[in-house]
C-alpha cells in the first residue's frame, strides 16, 4: 500500500450531525448574516432565526382599537443568532450525543 492512500484512510472524519449543522443540502457556500446579540458572522442556514411580532401601539390602545374595527399593523422582525447564542437563549438546547443525528 501507498503512503498516500494509508493517510487518506486515516483521515476521514465520523459526522456528529446528519446535516453537518447547517440546512444548505448540497448547494455550497452560503451568504453570512450578523448575529444579533454578539455580531459574530455566521452563515445564514447555520444560524437560528428568531421572529418576534412588534407592536406599534401600546396592548390596551390596540384592543379598543380593534373593538371599534380599525386595523392595526404589527410588523415583523427576524433575528439571526449564532450557535453558542441560541443555546444561551434558551433557543436550542444541548442534545445527548445519540440524539444529535435526529432532528
Amino acid at each position: 500500500m501507498h503512503v498516500n492512500s494509508m493517510l487518506c484512510q486515516a483521515n476521514i472524519m465520523t459526522k456528529k450531525r446528519k446535516s453537518r449543522g447547517r440546512s444548505k443540502g448540497g448547494k455550497g457556500r452560503s451568504d453570512l448574516v450578523q448575529c444579533s446579540n454578539c455580531g459574530t458572522l455566521v452563515p445564514k442556514d447555520k444560524a437560528k432565526k428568531l421572529t418576534t411580532r412588534v407592536g406599534l401601539v401600546e396592548p390596551m390602545l390596540a384592543r379598543e382599537l380593534r373593538a371599534q374595527g380599525a386595523y392595526i399593523a404589527v410588523t415583523r422582525t427576524l433575528k439571526h443568532y449564532c450557535v453558542s447564542c441560541a443555546v444561551h437563549f434558551g433557543l436550542v438546547k444541548v442534545r445527548a450525543k445519540d440524539e444529535r443525528r435526529l432532528r
